[in-house]
């Protein structure tokens, strides 16, 4: 009997698998153990216009651990790899103002991501207010998704930290995490909390013993400040992902906006009309395509480190592409061992 043994870090009980026993061993002795160190790194590399970087090659990369280099044993540029995607969709208060557009905006997302006629993508939905829930465990699903979105109502405080530890924790798993299907995060909010039990580094660390990479989908409208979403850039940017700002640019294409005073303020494009409506689904629209575009265009890299660390601490990553003018973004590091 084969057994896949490719879960990397040991990041759970599960890492330490019980081996098939060779046929030369007795039938009474113990099973064999094998501790597998496996670290695997998504990447996205993107060009100066911020346009996917998609041809390069093994060669072209360079990863380091602890300012050491290590040598790649895997490599892949294979576009529409597995994943499994977590849905934490923010429905507190402060996600009242445009509740509809964001709703959509994840409806999109979940039918992008999981198609429902693929076996190699699945997803879950939470959904965080005062407390988080698990609104749809693991499926291929994503009707059941799309049909919970709709009965969702924002209220309510943020426990965005408790819904990312329930993302790692508290769902049914899928054979083969994080390796293959890797294992993604979409944040649906602000980075606003103030209900969790959990901490933001408490929410971080599970994220990143669990191979998570987190995506945020902000909904931070035009004009208001967030003092909190630098939680948000937090989250996803130490973790390999990013943050996407739908709402922020809705004028950005448009001259004279302040040429033409009136009381509610010099906007060009007036909440209420065809031209608002057009602008915030068009940033949406963009905001769903550039998450599922990189989600689906990443390099993946693995490699066992070539030294232990028996002191369980936190390890930094580097990655380096021969090229100039891009930027790369992957997982600031890992924990090598289960807690």
């Amino acid at each position: 009997m084969r057994v896949l043994l490719c879960f990397a870090l040991v990041l759970s009980l599960a890492a330490q698998t019980p081996a098939p026993a060779p046929s030369s061993q007795a039938p009474n002795s113990p099973p064999i153990r094998v501790q597998v160190n496996e670290v695997i790194v998504p990447i996205t590399v993107t060009d100066e216009k911020g346009r996917f970087v998609t041809d390069l090659d093994r060669d072209d990369f360079t990863i380091f651990e602890e300012g050491k280099q290590q040598r790649i044993q895997f490599f892949t540029r294979e576009r529409s790899q597995p994943v499994v995607v977590g849905f934490l969709i923010d429905t507190s208060n402060a996600s009242r103002l445009h509740w509809k557009n964001y709703s959509d905006a994840a409806v999109e997302l979940v039918q992008n991501l999981i198609p429902g006629d693929n076996p190699k993508y699945a997803g879950y939905l939470i959904s965080y207010s005062n407390d988080a829930g698990l609104e749809v465990n693991t499926t291929n699903d994503p009707e059941p998704m799309v049909q919970k979105l709709a009965k969702l109502k924002p209220s309510g405080g943020s426990a965005l930290y408790d819904a990312i530890y329930m993302a790692c924790t508290n769902r049914k798993l899928i054979q083969g995490e994080p390796i293959e299907p890797r294992r993604i995060l979409v944040i649906v909010g602000d980075g606003h909390d103030n209900a969790s039990k959990k901490t933001l580094d408490e929410a971080l660390e599970i994220a990143q013993r669990n191979l998570v990479t987190i995506y945020g989908v902000s909904t931070v409208a035009f004009g208001f400040d967030n003092e909190n979403e630098k939680n948000l850039i937090r989250l996803a940017e130490e973790t390999g992902g990013r943050v996407v700002w739908p709402l922020q640019n809705v004028y950005a294409d448009v001259q004279g906006f302040v040429s033409v005073p009136s009381d509610e303020g010099n906007f060009a494009l007036k909440v209420g009309t065809g031209g608002y409506a057009s602008a915030l689904a068009n940033g949406m629209y963009k905001a769903v395509e550039a998450v599922v575009g990189e989600v689906t265009t990443q390099y993946i890299i693995r490699y066992t480190p070539d030294t232990a660390d028996e002191k369980r601490l936190f390890r930094n990553i580097t990655v380096k592409v021969n090229l100039p003018n891009v930027k790369v973004r992957a997982r600031k590091g890992y924990y090598p061992f289960a807690p």
